[in-house]
Parts: structure tokens; C-alpha cells; sequence
């Protein structure tokens, strides 16, 4: 998880830590006689005027926002003796998430800078479900089979390949690649893989109308709406939205991508790819295929 799922999440936790230290210090503590007490209006302390409450700073953002929904997506973070502890806060992990803190979305989209080892094996047809891609000496995945060994083991479109089986994949063409998958044996493949490395995600909220703030054009976003949530946390245009909530949804209709944007949760987190590296990726293959053949499945997380 980032460390600033979105600018809601890094204000809200602003105004919550301005009103924590507020009300610790506006209790005025004993006082040596003699002693200077110092004003508390100015600079020395923060004032109520300056920080807003949640209430209105939801109304600022144009989102639903109010103390009971804060509280119910505080962070968890397990404490030393394994309990869960609601934090809030930088806190121990680090992180500001006090409006998205709980949300699956951000979990399942979750790209992990380290690699990951995938052992797989093939089904009755011999096969994995995997086509690849074969873009600046890299080997990427450019299709995931539903219901295939693949997409059980939880490879993803965009993911790079950096061995196959023990061999470095590195300068490899597309037909090599492919060879290596066909001639593996059938059941233990061994891949070394790199999260989505042209991919990145980007969290945002709904606002009380139950919008985020852009529009898209087959899969590819046209327009951002000005002091959106989209806006406001760093979408861009001329990206093709990969994933939604972690669930691909390449190759979908608009009407299918519109119907899951609208069912999805108050927070929400896309995963976006550039225009001109997601036509190289999916060069050469139909609409239909990727519409028929593409795992739209929601992750496990």
C-alpha cells in the first residue's frame, strides 16, 4: 500500500492529528508561581479556524464525510501481542489511510516493488493460458486465459517474466519465450515475475453525487473534471484504465467498466497504463479475444 493512498486520506489525517494536538494542549497545565505563561492565540498553538472539522472539510472536497465513516475505515495494525489495533495517524506502519484504510481495492491493486516466484503446471491441453509480449528486451504478459493455470496463479496483464525455468529471459524474442512455456514440463514451470512495472495506481473517493471525476472512451480516459477527486490525486489523461479495484478490465465494454466503477465502494483504486505502451501491449490482438478470452476475475487478496 503507498504511503498516501490518496490527497483525501493525507488531509483528513492532517485535520484529525491538528485536532488530537488541539485538545492535548488547550488543557492548561500547573504553573510554578512566577512562572511566564506564553498567550495561546498566535503562533504558539493551533487554532480551531485554522484546521476545519471533518464535516467541513468533506464539504470543501465535495465528499461524505463525517466522523462515524472515519471511524469505520481506520487503519488495523497489529500490535505486539497480535492483537488488531485501530490506528490513526502515521502510527507504527507508517502509513496515512484513515478514509481508505480498510478498502480490498487497494489491497487487490496492490503492485509490489520486489519479485515474486510462480510455480505453474499445465492443464489437459497442455497449456498455461499466458501470451506474451516482447517489448525493450523484456518479456511481458500480454494475455491471462481465464480459469487457467495462469490466472490461478495470479499472473497479470502487464506483468514482466524474468525467467523461465531458471533462464534469464532478458533480450529473448517473442517466439523463444513462447518456445521455452511449450517445452517446460507439464507439471512444474517455474517463473520469476515483476509486478505491472508500466503501470502505476492511483486511489480516489467518490464525491456525494457518487462520482470520482473523469471520463473514458474504451478504456481510455479523455477528460478529468475539474477539483475532482481524480484531479486532486494526480490522474491522468491519455492512460488506459487497466485495472479497477484490482479486477482487469481490459477488453470490457464501456457499459461493463461504467456498471463496475458504479458498484464499486466509496474509495476506489484505478490502475492506469500509458496510451502508447497499452497499444504496443495489446498490438495485433482483436477486441473480441480480449473481451472473451481475458481473465476479468476479482483477485483473492
Amino acid at each position: 500500500m503507498s504511503l498516501y493512498p490518496s490527497l483525501e486520506d493525507l488531509k483528513v489525517d492532517k485535520v484529525m492529528k491538528a485536532q488530537t494536538q488541539f485538545a492535548h494542549t488547550s488543557a492548561t497545565p500547573a504553573i510554578a508561581e512566577g512562572t511566564y505563561q506564553p498567550q495561546a492565540a498566535g503562533l504558539g498553538m493551533p487554532s480551531s479556524a485554522l484546521y476545519p472539522n471533518l464535516e467541513e472539510l468533506g464539504e470543501y472536497m465535495g465528499l461524505s464525510l463525517d466522523s462515524d465513516e472515519v471511524q469505520r475505515n481506520m487503519a488495523l495494525v497489529p500490535t505486539a501481542d497480535n492483537q488488531v489495533a485501530v490506528s490513526s495517524g502515521m502510527g507504527i506502519s507508517g502509513m496515512v489511510c484513515p478514509v481508505t484504510g480498510s478498502d480490498l481495492g487497494i489491497k487487490r491493486a496492490e503492485i509490489r516493488p520486489g519479485l515474486r516466484e510462480i510455480i505453474l503446471c499445465k492443464d489437459q491441453d497442455r497449456k498455461v493460458g499466458l501470451r506474451l509480449r516482447a517489448i525493450d528486451n523484456g518479456v511481458f504478459i500480454q494475455l491471462v486465459q481465464a480459469n487457467s493455470p495462469a490466472a490461478l496463479g495470479g499472473l497479470r496483464f502487464g506483468d514482466q517474466v524474468l525467467q523461465i525455468n531458471g533462464q534469464n529471459c532478458a533480450g529473448w524474442s517473442l517466439d523463444k519465450a513462447h518456445k521455452a512455456l511449450k517445452v517446460a514440463a507439464e507439471t512444474r514451470i517455474e517463473l520469476i515475475v515483476r509486478d505491472r512495472p508500466f503501470q502505476r495506481t492511483v486511489t480516489m473517493h467518490k464525491d456525494s453525487s457518487g462520482h470520482v471525476g473523469f471520463i473514458f472512451k474504451s478504456g481510455n480516459i479523455t477528460s478529468l473534471v475539474k477539483d475532482g477527486s481524480a484531479a486532486r490525486n494526480g490522474l491522468l489523461t491519455a492512460h488506459y484504465i487497466c485495472e479497477i479495484n484490482g479486477q482487469n478490465v481490459i477488453g470490457l465494454k464501456d457499459a461493463q467498466i461504467k456498471d463496475i466503477l458504479t458498484s464499486s465502494p466509496t474509495a476506489m483504486t484505478i490502475t492506469i497504463m500509458p496510451k502508447f505502451i497499452y497499444e504496443h501491449m495489446v498490438k495485433r490482438m482483436s477486441s473480441g479475444l480480449l473481451r472473451s478470452a481475458m481473465d476479468h476475475s476479482v483477485p483473492e487478496v
